[in-house]
């Protein structure tokens, strides 16, 4: 029998070498390549008995004008986590979802199994990080321990899908967490990029072929990142990130990739006693009671996918007796903060080299739409001069390095998301009212230029 090779794996992005090296050439980590043993998983083709090297079964092809089947969705019962996922559960899909220790991933999943098993549909939640009684405990503390659920703590994947395949059809699984799953043909530690990817692949193609819904628990990295090599998201159907600030208690879902769904969509929850509580306002939630006649303050028109989300955005310039002044974020990319800063000094004359600049996205939301950059600049020339906005008014616009404000899409789902929450006022790109209608006493002023920002401060309309 052959002796199976040795490969030296990145721990961090699946890199392969023949020998071991301190640091991987492709990720720059460090003290990250480990040496395992065998083929690696699933990524090679074992050769099929009877056939010639080379041959195959020829596949049909099919046009793009043949009817579609009907996509089988189940409903999860939460509201914010359906919108999410695009509907609900598709059947026979793979949904990964990560976030930070913590958060209340395994909380929400609880939550979940819970809904759908009242929902009288086969559901089974294995974890392999805790015993089943730490499970009924916190079902227990939900009020959750009437749900007909099947629970059970595994690591092993040859047992977990034995056991799936021998008892009833179950609409929903849930592993909680994959970097725990291990497969004993793979001569590598659980928590290794071939265990994980291994294990992913073999949970994955079980969904396929059952029309089971997978989710799958992933660590996070220090950076955020899903831990393990990135072809498990590539493996999956969906990808979801729970994130949230330790401090609030708010926590947001966001889908960063869906193969059934729109991507970008968020859903909001609140943690409470009683577990994740769904937030059917957000847009009330990220805004502060006492955001007008307060300087550094802009309110924020954004969007998240397809839902309009107001926010607020706070901005504080204070002087500087250090030779490099602090730009600190929280909510926000700090490269976006330094190009603003920089357009600022070079288009509008407001000079920030002296100064201290603190930008703070209230809530604990995270924003990277490009739409943030002028109520960002209006925040931060409020504070310098210590003038606020005009009174209900909303602020939504890209600045381009030359100072010019740039148009953004979606204009009337956030003036109408304005609207609803009493906002009368919006300023906004040049040339949005002619395109766009909105009630007679809502008032847009319109502008072109950043340095348009100063003349709207002044009048204060």
């Amino acid at each position: 029998m052959a002796k199976p090779q040795s490969r030296y794996i990145c721990q961090s992005c699946g890199a392969v070498y023949s020998k071991w090296a301190g640091r991987c050439e492709e990720c720059g980590t460090w003290n990250s390549v480990v040496e395992e043993q065998g083929s690696g998983g699933y990524s090679k083709v074992a050769a099929i008995p009877g056939k010639k090297s080379g041959s195959g079964r020829e596949i049909e092809f099919a046009s793009l004008d043949q009817p579609n089947q009907e996509t089988l969705r189940t409903q999860t019962g939460i509201n914010e986590l359906d919108r999410v996922l695009g509907g609900g559960l598709v059947a026979g899909s793979g949904v990964l979802i990560g976030g930070d220790p913590g958060i209340g991933k395994s909380t929400l999943l609880l939550q979940l199994a819970s809904a759908v098993a009242l929902n009288d549909e086969a559901c089974v939640y294995i974890t392999g990080e805790e015993s089943v009684e730490q499970i009924r405990m916190r079902a227990a503390r939900l009020g959750l321990k009437n749900a007909p659920m099947a629970i059970a703590a595994a690591t092993s994947v040859r047992d977990i899908l034995a056991t799936l395949k021998k008892g009833p059809a179950a609409k929903v699984v849930i592993i909680d967490s994959v970097q725990t799953m291990y497969l004993d043909s793979v001569e590598s530690a659980p928590g290794t990029v071939t265990q994980v990817r291994s294990s992913a692949y073999e949970l994955i193609s079980f969904a396929k072929q059952s029309g089971a819904a997978i989710l799958l628990v992933g660590h996070v990295t220090k950076d955020g990142q899903i831990a393990g090599p990135k072809v498990l998201e590539h493996m999956v159907d969906t990808v979801l990130y729970f994130e949230g600030e330790r401090g609030h208690q708010f926590r947001i879902l966001r889908s960063v990739k869906n193969r059934f769904g729109p991507a970008n969509e968020i859903g909001v929850f609140e943690m409470t006693e009683k577990g994740l509580m769904e937030v059917a306002n957000p847009s009330a939630l990220f805004l502060s009671e006492s955001h007008n006649n307060v300087s550094g303050s802009a309110i924020f028109a954004g969007m998240e996918g397809t839902r309009p989300l107001l926010v607020e955005i706070q901005a504080l310039v204070a002087p500087s007796f250090l030779a490099t002044p602090r730009r600190a974020v929280v909510g926000w990319d700090i490269n976006r903060l330094a190009m603003i800063i920089a357009v600022l000094g070079t288009r509008a004359g407001v000079q920030l080299y002296d100064k201290e600049v603190y930008l703070n996205v209230a809530g604990g939301l995270k924003i990277n739409e490009p739409a943030a950059d002028l109520p960002v600049a209006a925040a931060i020339i409020s504070s310098l001069s210590n003038v606020s906005l005009p009174k209900e008014t909303v602020i939504f616009g890209e600045v381009g390095l030359s100072g010019e404000v740039r148009k953004v899409s979606h204009v009337d789902i956030r003036l109408k998301e304005a609207e609803k929450l009493g906002f009368t006022r919006a300023i906004v790109p040049g040339g949005t009212k002619s395109k766009h209608k909105t009630n007679n006493n809502f008032i847009l002023r319109e502008i072109n230029h950043i340095n348009q920002l100063k003349q709207v401060l002044g009048s204060g309309d």
